[in-house]
């Protein structure tokens, strides 16, 4: 098997992988590094956990380590695009892991924080930027940065930042940019209409793709719950009661519908967290900090922080509400069963979210285990079916400059519709076996709006249930 010494990479980024106890690249860095570092575009597809980060990474720290030199003031070597603050952040720390054998300078832009010193960092000219596509284009018209001598741009996760509505942004700064550069995109899926987007941006790209597209990770164990509507939180409540319940993230709709769900989950006797784009970054940060060092088991997210959770150990993800897209549930569950480990996926699917499953299970290519539920919780499925919480939006385009949760209506992927209907009561059993089997091993420029509900209290860790909530779920209003 290939080794990283083979691969032509700089001497002092080989040192940095060697220090972090790597020695054998993933399937997707095995193909692109080779073909980065000879200065080719590419478009790179590969599940979410495959390593793909550090595929564009690497190859561009031996670019800055084979051509050293001060960066200008205000202007940046290596542009990093991302869709959101987490996974901005989650890249900037490789790179910072990766070049640490260099003398580096490395500065994130984002929006939810105070620009000032983002501007000092700028002023003195930085090797990589890793960057939300709204706050930079401020930066840009303030003159804050310019990025005439940038030699080389990633766009990460390109379909969902044109999903999300960035393409003008993103049109905008790739205007700015040098012709004679170097264009990656890298992401878990590139639906066709998409593709033809990216393509704008990229000059004879090669194409690297890694397992096939839109599967998600064979060690994740998926299963599904034909659930009523008012019968979810008592359900999810159940579920993370349990022992084999180590670390878990939940998926939900909407913002509102978060923070819900973490208020629900105190009166249980569950400690959680929330993290969404009406979060203030600082809050965002400590909540996947706490998320991250096991001093809140459960993160309550929406699609918003999908692609930007890079957490080892994750045990279970929950999805509570389905996603409308089905690309957005690979990515979702994704969260688990990373580095090669295993994992168990869950999803609760109810009267409306019936055609969501479908999609999805055409999209992955088969269908997904259901588990029986006792008769007060399952979903009488000889009802007719209900319309869809929300209409499907279509990819791309998107209006303004993709700041907030994406610009234009898409709300950077949750919808603000409020059609989901609740209920609650007491705990409810389940039949059949209860949960699947399986070992486990181991937003740009949001608004800082106050934290409603809070995460609740937390006795003995939050592992274990206090006594019965006499609080019923209220449909989110």
């Amino acid at each position: 098997m290939t080794q990283f010494t083979e691969l032509g990479l700089a001497e002092p980024v080989l040192k940095a992988i060697a220090a972090e106890g790597y020695t054998k690249p993933t399937p997707i860095q095995e193909q692109a590094i080779p073909t980065l570092l000879e200065g080719r575009d590419l478009v790179g597809i590969a599940q979410t956990g495959t390593g793909k980060t550090a595929a564009f990474v690497l190859p561009l720290l031996s670019r800055l380590a084979a051509n050293p030199g001060r960066p200008v003031s205000k202007t940046a070597r290596i542009l990093i695009l991302a869709p959101t603050r987490e996974l901005a952040a989650q890249i900037a720390e490789s790179v910072r892991v990766y070049g640490s054998q260099m003398k580096l300078t490395t500065t994130i832009v984002v929006g939810g924080v105070k620009p000032g010193g983002q501007v000092r960092a700028l002023a003195r000219g930085v090797d990589v930027l890793v960057a939300t596509p709204g706050r930079l284009l401020d930066h840009m018209e303030t003159g804050a940065v310019k990025l005439s001598g940038t030699e080389a741009v990633v766009l990460d996760e390109a379909d969902q930042m044109m999903d999300m509505g960035f393409l003008p942004a993103i049109r905008k700064v790739m205007k700015a940019i040098p012709t004679r550069r170097q264009t990656l995109l890298f992401s878990a899926t590139m639906p066709k209409e998409i593709r033809s987007l990216a393509n704008d941006f990229l000059n004879d790209p090669a194409e690297v793709t890694v397992a096939t597209v839109s599967k998600p990770a064979e060690k994740i164990d998926q299963a599904v719950y034909m659930v009523k509507g008012d019968a979810k939180p008592r359900l999810l409540a159940e579920l993370l009661s349990a022992d084999d319940m180590d670390r878990a993230i939940v998926f939900t709709r909407t913002k509102h519908g978060a923070d819900k769900v973490v208020r629900y989950l105190a009166n249980e006797g569950l400690y959680a967290e929330a993290i969404h784009g009406n979060k203030s970054q600082n809050q965002r940060i400590r909540a996947l900090d706490n998320f991250k060092k096991g001093k809140a088991p459960i993160l309550v997210a929406t699609d918003i922080a999908a692609r930007g959770i890079d957490v080892d150990g994750v045990s279970h993800v929950v999805n509570m509400d389905m996603p409308n897209l089905p690309e957005s549930y690979v990515h979702r569950i994704g969260r688990t069963a990373r580095a090669g480990k295993s994992g168990i996926a869950l999803s609760f699917v109810g009267n409306d979210e019936r055609g969501y499953l479908r999609d999805i299970e055409k999209l992955i290519g088969r269908k997904i285990d259901r588990i029986e539920l006792a008769e007060d919780m399952a979903l009488d499925l000889s009802l007719p079916e209900e319309p869809g919480p929300h209409t499907k939006q279509s990819r791309g385009g998107g209006g303004g400059r993709g700041r907030g949760q994406g610009g234009g209506h898409r709300q950077g992927g949750q919808s603000q519709n409020r059609n989901r209907s609740g209920g609650g009561g007491g705990k409810g059993g389940y039949k059949g076996g209860g949960k699947p089997g399986g070992s486990r091993d181991g937003g740009d420029r949001s608004a800082a709006r106050s934290e409603s509900g809070g995460g609740g209290s937390r006795q003995g860790g939050g592992q274990k249930r206090r006594s019965k909530s006499t609080k019923s779920w209220s449909p989110v209003s």
